[in-house]
Parts: structure tokens; C-alpha cells; sequence
């Protein structure tokens, strides 16, 4: 708890004086001319809120060691410094932006090979460093327990590391979707982090406890920024707080081994990543549009739905989706506990 107060306090105790010092600079948010109307009024409103996510994430990390008996891991080290990889190349992306005056950063293929390189790196790291299981797992390494091999799992590790940072990239269209979705998942990632250091004859994970601290301080900071980022949001994560929290949010699964339990539990961002993809291949193939327009959170906008009603509504889903995921957890522990 230490490391998610600590956090929680230092992103609603910075923000605002990075607001200000964002204002003075200004370094405003783009916004993009084919977007939804009501988004113009944005334009202007600072962005590159990720730099205090990711940095009070990581000061309360770093503080939920001291006094406890918990102790830093190669998990727990490795997943910080992927997101703050990730934080960083989204920061580029972002102030390339800015630079130019544009609502465009680094180029795709640019922004892609990033990315593929942070992910093949935390690949790599997981299996030859940290000596994560290469099982295929949904809420244990034994479960259903396929051993992928290493080049199985370095495959879906990058995949997973890209697909998550890229999801959480295009939820970040609303004011606090984004931070407060990821809060709900970072929440019951701490408590299955938590219950897999209580039960480690089940899980055998010695990091657990520690990437659940990595887990609290991602909710503090995301709960701490989302004060100031809820509608009207007077500061913007930008892609440097969207793709690092889609990063961590991948790797902490891969590591606390949920890779097929991170689609429920993330599953407001994968629902928004298939709108996208179902709405390029219906007007590629049939010339038509499944959605007014994709993300599928501003089809709702263009419906006339008011923007406080669709986060609100979609915050929900991220909830239920995010406690179903938990249910589903508990009940295989349940299960595998009779049988221990």
C-alpha cells in the first residue's frame, strides 16, 4: 500500500506544477482535423502527462522497498525499465509533435521498430535473465501448461508487449479512458500479485509480491494523474503515458504468468483495438464502415452521446471486464486448492 500511496501522491502533487510548466512552453496538444468536432475545443491543453505517471510510478516502487521486507527482484527491475523504455520512446513521439506543430510524431515504421525492439528486448531479458516460464499460461504457468519453447514464447511476448501498447495507444481518445481503465487492471494485478506470493506452492513465482508493488504504484500514479486528466482534462497522458502503460501492463502478465487471462482483464482495450481493425477491413473489403468512426468510443460521441456519458459507461465495462478476470483467477485457485 506504501508504494501506491507514495505514488498516488506525487502524480496529483506534481501534475499541476508540470502543467504549468507545460503552459508556459506551449506545449499544447494537437488535435487531429478528422476527429470528432467536440474535440477541437482540446486543442492547446498540455500534453506529456505520462512523464509523471511513469516517473511517480517509479518513485513509489523504488519507496515500497524501504522499511519492508520486500526485496527488489529481476521481474520486478525488469518491468520498470521497460515501461520507462517505452514511456521514453512515446515522449519522443509526443514532442516531435509538438515540435512541428503537428499531430504527428515519430513515423509509423519509426514508432514500430521501437517498439519491437523494446518488446524483443524484454523478451529476451524474461527468458535469459529473469528465467520466466515458456509455458503458454492462463492464470498459472501449469495452465494449460503448453511449453511454446523459447522461440514460441519470445514470439508471443513481443506480440503481446506490442499489441498491449498499441491497445492502450488508441484508447487514450478520451479524457481519463485510458488511465482509468489501466487503474482497474493494475488493481487486481496487485491482488493476484499479492495472493500469488501467499500461495507460492501453487504459483512458484518468487517475484510475485514484487511485481505486485510494481502493480500498486502503477495504480497510485494512474489514480494520481487521473485527478487532473478527467473531463475537462486540464493535462493529457500523450503516447508517452499510453505506451508505457500498455507496456507494463503486457509485461507484468507475461511475467505473473496470465498471458490469456490479459484479454479479459484488458478487455475494454482489446474491444477498442478490434474496433479499429473490424472498421479498416470492412471499408477495405466492402468499401463501408462498421463505425461512424474508430476508436469505437468516438462512434458513440457521434451518436450524440455527451463524452462524460461514454467514459463513464466504458469505465464500467473496464470494471466488469477487469473483476471478471479476477473471478476466473480465483476460481481456478479454488479449484486447484481442493486438489492441493
Amino acid at each position: 500500500m506504501e508504494s501506491g500511496g507514495v505514488a498516488f501522491l506525487c502524480s496529483i502533487l506534481v501534475t499541476p506544477l508540470w502543467i504549468r510548466f507545460l503552459r508556459r512552453r506551449s506545449m499544447g496538444q494537437r488535435i487531429r482535423e478528422e476527429g470528432p468536432a467536440t474535440h477541437h475545443a482540446k486543442a492547446g491543453t498540455p500534453t506529456l502527462g505520462g512523464v509523471v505517471i511513469v516517473g511517480a510510478a517509479v518513485v513509489g516502487y523504488l519507496m515500497g522497498h524501504l522499511g519492508t521486507d520486500v526485496v527488489f527482484t529481476r521481474a520486478g527491475v525488469l518491468v520498470m525499465a521497460v515501461t520507462i523504455a517505452s514511456g521514453l520512446l512515446g515522449f519522443a513521439d509526443d514532442y516531435i509533435g509538438i515540435r512541428n506543430e503537428r499531430n504527428l510524431g515519430l513515423n509509423k515504421r519509426g514508432k514500430f521498430v521501437g517498439q519491437l525492439l523494446i518488446a524483443g528486448a524484454f523478451a529476451l531479458l524474461s527468458i535469459y535473465w529473469v528465467r520466466t516460464s515458456t509455458n503458454l499460461s492462463f492464470t498459472r504457468f501449469s495452465l494449460p501448461g503448453w511449453n511454446l519453447t523459447v522461440l514460441g514464447w519470445l514470439i508471443l511476448a513481443v506480440f503481446i508487449i506490442v499489441a498491449t501498447s498499441n491497445a492502450v495507444n488508441l484508447t487514450d481518445g478520451l479524457d481519463g479512458l485510458a488511465s482509468g481503465a489501466a487503474s482497474f487492471c493494475f488493481g487486481v494485478l496487485a491482488i493476484i500479485g499479492y495472493w500469488q506470493f501467499r500461495h507460492y506452492s501453487i504459483y512458484h513465482l518468487h517475484a510475485a509480491l514484487d511485481m505486485g508493488l510494481v502493480a500498486v504504484g502503477l495504480v497510485g500514479a494512474s489514480l494520481g494523474f487521473l485527478w487532473w486528466n478527467a473531463p475537462p482534462a486540464r493535462i493529457i497522458m500523450g503516447d508517452t503515458g499510453s505506451l508505457a502503460i500498455g507496456t507494463s501492463l503486457g509485461a507484468l502478465c507475461l511475467l505473473m504468468n496470465l498471458d490469456l487471462l490479459l484479454p479479459v482483464l484488458g478487455g475494454l482495450f482489446v474491444a477498442e483495438t478490434a474496433s479499429v481493425i473490424l472498421q479498416v477491413i470492412s471499408f477495405r473489403v466492402w468499401g463501408r464502415r462498421i463505425f461512424r468512426m474508430a476508436p469505437f468510443h468516438h462512434h458513440f460521441e457521434l451518436k450524440g452521446w455527451p463524452e462524460t456519458t461514454v467514459l463513464i459507461r466504458f469505465w464500467i465495462l473496464a470494471g466488469l471486464l477487469a473483476t471478471l478476470g479476477l473471478g476466473i483467477y480465483y476460481g481456478d485457485f479454488l479449484k486447484i486448492a481442493k486438489v492441493v
